[in-house]
């Protein structure tokens, strides 16, 4: 593979150059693993392109794991500086998508390690990533004071629900919630089998369920 710069934010900012110089055969377009076939011949373009596509889901996976939106950003750096680095060992045939979540968990997990005797960020704090949450999803197109409150303070439990997962169950259901990942993609991610992936996913909509049980009745009057 050719050499390529390791700073993210430099490779994609440079496909504005490549894409001047390119040749008719530089992406614009196409799969997820198309891409990184370009990337690993050393084509910028297709990195900025894989980084557009992925750097929000990837930021929302971590975010939900680490709680801190500037901790998520910089894991999220360090999640496609791996990219870059391990380029040249993807395979061909493999998905694109299982490969970077596997290296974004690995990245959270490390972090994790690190910071197991520090201070987190009360959950307490409002988190709100570039994109809707799950509590989002129930309100109505122009809620009504009343409901708005009640959106909100769901929202805030939503996430002290999420959090309060344990993590190889919160893990999964963030994988299917959040990045919509089919269960086959993710046994592959956490390297277990799919049954158990299965079960984590319904311990972990089963607690939801049980912590969220205030918010019942006002859901069933969005519906």
């Amino acid at each position: 593979m050719t050499r390529v710069s390791t700073t993210v934010e430099g490779i994609a900012a440079s496909s504005c150059a490549a894409r001047d110089a390119a040749s008719p055969n530089a992406p614009r377009a196409g799969s997820d693993e198309e891409l990184m076939r370009f990337f690993q011949d050393g084509n910028a373009e297709a990195f900025a392109s894989l980084y557009g596509r992925y750097k929000k889901p990837i930021f929302v996976f971590l975010l939900r794991q680490c709680k801190s939106p500037s901790a998520a950003g910089d894991l999220t750096q360090d999640t496609f500086t791996r990219v870059v680095r391990s380029a040249g060992g993807f395979r061909h045939g493999a998905r694109f998508s299982t490969w970077l979540y596997t290296i974004a968990r690995n990245v959270a997990v490390d972090a994790a390690r690190k910071q197991k005797h520090r201070d987190h960020r009360s959950l307490d704090q409002p988190v709100r990533p570039d994109g809707p949450a799950l509590a989002e999803k129930i309100s109505g197109a122009d809620p009504q004071p009343d409901r708005l409150t009640t959106s909100k303070r769901l929202q805030k439990d939503l996430e002290k629900a999420i959090a309060a997962l344990p993590e190889d169950q919160r893990e999964v259901f963030l994988m299917r919630e959040y990045a919509g990942l089919p269960f086959r993609e993710i046994a592959q991610i956490v390297d277990v089998r799919e049954g158990t992936v299965k079960s984590r996913m319904r311990y972990a909509l089963e607690s939801l369920r049980q912590q969220l049980c205030d918010y019942a009745d006002y859901a069933r009057t969005l519906s």
